[in-house]
């Protein structure tokens, strides 16, 4: 049975609607994954105390099969192939993938919290997942 994921997109270096759009793709390529609707893209603000240009954030409804730490590790490979390295929390990156949600459900282990634990003080995810969730008037 398909769960439907909530995945937040990030993109602060290099063309980030280019990241984004390969992102996407990449997600859409994976193996049981169904991208079932996107947001608007928006720019913002960076968060965190680390001085960078603003974000280009976009969230993207999916449906699979995976389960959580699976999509987790392949949006990580996702990452990694755009160019992501992790040197500083909360720091610029090509690219950032994030569970934001998965509709019904909660997931928590060592590595993997969902919903996300920031949802609550980010009020460009709490848009996006509004956008995305009254596509399917939830």
């Amino acid at each position: 049975m398909s769960d439907r994921f909530y995945i937040a997109l990030g993109s602060n270096l290099g063309d980030r609607t280019a990241n984004l759009a390969r992102a996407r793709a990449a997600i859409s390529n994976l193996k049981s994954v169904r991208v079932v609707v996107e947001s608007a893209v928006e720019e913002t603000a960076p968060l965190g105390p680390i001085p960078q240009g603003a974000y280009l954030n976009q969230m993207i409804a999916i449906e699979t099969e995976l389960a959580p730490r699976q999509l987790l590790s392949a949006l990580q490979r996702i990452e990694r192939a755009a160019g992501r390295v992790r040197t500083v929390k909360w720091g610029p990156r090509t690219l950032d993938l994030d569970i934001v949600m998965i509709e019904g459900k909660e997931f928590v282990d060592d590595v993997l919290t969902v919903p996300h634990p920031e949802l609550p003080n980010r009020d460009f995810w709490q848009r996006e997942l509004e956008e995305l969730r009254g596509a399917f008037h939830v």
